[in-house]
């Protein structure tokens, strides 16, 4: 299609709709791809790549699907801080020290890990890589095809057009080494006596393989906030969040007019718009009329529809010619991951160390979803706490994952890709470091040598 037109949209829509009712139900009957606990994006993804322009050809995509992403992760980023409650400072240093902590770890290393490897090994050996190469690994495996498509972006715009393609295929890759991986770990935990709610991989409930609820274990996917006579409470919180992207699109353009060399992502001045949003309606006390379950809804739907088009969208024929660099890259992003699994989580944890290393296992290399996913399977009734833990502790993880985002194409496309990765590994060191001066290095050996 040429001719890009409103109908253009629809169809991109309904075609990408009809691959997650085709992935949803795929996973529900088929027992193989049950055993994967494959999201029914990530199917979607797959089919859409193989029927898509990279593949036969047949779906019908208009010329702009590769777009899509730049807004939808500009939808999930400012659904994030609008709705949400407020929290006493006290009461997140006291309770999430450990779960921040151990979050911004596996931000630091993951991100400052592939950087450092691309630029000194993979570098080093092709050198006609861009230098930013490896900052593929931390924005697909850690990040995930929504921060895959933020880095792409911006990167296209200093004039490296495949970075969105390498990184779609970074989060694609990453979340099949969540699920593979993270299965393998599970069981092996079992086996060891590492799990503390479950004794069997089998003791699964079957909503986790079949992706289908039960109708006497369903709960309500948001709550109802003013009346459907005046508007309907979806409508309303549609409304804000298209409201804000449309503010947080102007601004960026304006900045680019007034600072031409500088190119800032959407998603972070989406963020920053949502986040002086809820400041606004909370001074006026209007914040009780938007339901944080409701925005968060929102953004898993713009999720699942940026995790089918990411896969379906990417280009195959781009992804061959780095196809050595990415399976390096790949490979130790692998091993990086399953480094930090197995020794910073049980040494930071006190209690749970398993349940919440296993967490940041699926999302170091996959998503928050696929962590969630995991834990799931090893504390079905997230006895745990690390979903709470983490909901606390990833508002003091946004800015520096949005810094990342905005400042890492910036550092490249001016000559100075090091700067980066070397000031987050030194963080990540500065955290251990003070773990350790603090004696709380080793938490889930000491605990266990008590008992």
């Amino acid at each position: 299609m040429n001719d890009y037109s409103i109908w253009s949209l629809m169809i991109d829509i309904s075609i990408v709709s009809g691959l997650l009712l085709v992935g949803t139900i795929l996973r529900a009957k088929i027992k193989w791809i049950q055993a994967l606990f494959l999201p029914a994006s990530i199917i979607a993804g797959f089919i859409g790549l193989a029927l898509g322009p990279s593949g036969a050809d047949i779906l019908p995509f208009s010329d702009q699907i590769s777009t899509y992403p730049g807004l939808l992760i500009a939808i999930i980023f400012a659904t994030i801080p609008i709705g949400s409650s407020k929290v006493k400072i006290g009461e997140i240093i006291g309770r999430i020290r450990d779960m921040w902590s151990y979050s911004m770890l596996l931000t630091l290393l993951m991100w400052g890990g592939g950087a450092i490897f691309g630029l000194l090994i993979i570098g080093q050996i092709f050198t006609d890589l861009p230098s930013g190469f490896g900052l593929m690994l931390g924005a697909g495996f850690l990040g995930g095809h929504g921060t895959a498509a933020a880095l792409g972006d911006a990167f296209s715009l200093h004039g490296w057009e495949e970075a969105m393609d390498l990184g779609m295929t970074s989060a694609t890759v990453g979340i099949l080494v969540a699920v593979l991986g993270g299965i393998l770990i599970v069981k092996r935990g079992t086996e060891k006596g590492q799990t503390q709610f479950i004794s069997s991989f089998r003791d699964l409930p079957s909503e986790l393989r079949s992706g289908l609820i039960k109708p006497e274990d369903r709960t309500s996917i948001g709550n109802e906030t003013v009346s459907s006579s005046s508007i309907d409470p979806l409508v309303l919180h549609l409304s804000i969040v298209a409201f804000v992207v449309g503010i947080a699109y102007w601004v960026t353009q304006m900045l680019g007019s007034l600072l031409p060399g500088i190119s800032v992502p959407l998603l972070s001045i989406a963020f920053v718009v949502a986040l002086l949003f809820q400041m606004l309606i909370r001074k006026v006390k209007a914040d009780a009329y938007v339901d944080q379950q409701t925005m968060t809804r929102i953004g898993g739907s713009a999720t699942d529809y940026l995790v089918v088009i990411g896969i379906a969208s990417i280009n195959v024929v781009v992804v061959m010619d780095y196809a050595i660099p990415l399976i390096m890259l790949f490979i130790f992003g692998t091993i990086w991951a399953y480094l930090i699994f197995k020794f910073i989580g049980p040494n930071i944890f006190k209690d749970f160390w398993f349940e919440k290393s296993l967490f940041g296992w699926g999302w170091s290399t996959g998503t928050v979803a696929m962590g969630l996913s995991l834990l799931r399977i090893v504390d079905p009734d997230l006895k745990s706490k690390t979903s709470d833990d983490y909901a606390l502790s990833y508002i003091g993880m946004v800015p520096v994952e949005i810094m990342i985002i905005t400042f890492a194409p910036i550092l490249v496309s001016i000559g100075l890709p090091w700067v980066l990765p070397i000031t987050l590994l030194a963080s990540g060191i500065a955290i251990i470091v003070a773990y350790k001066y603090f004696g709380l290095w080793g938490l889930a050996a000491k605990r266990k040598e008590k008992h």
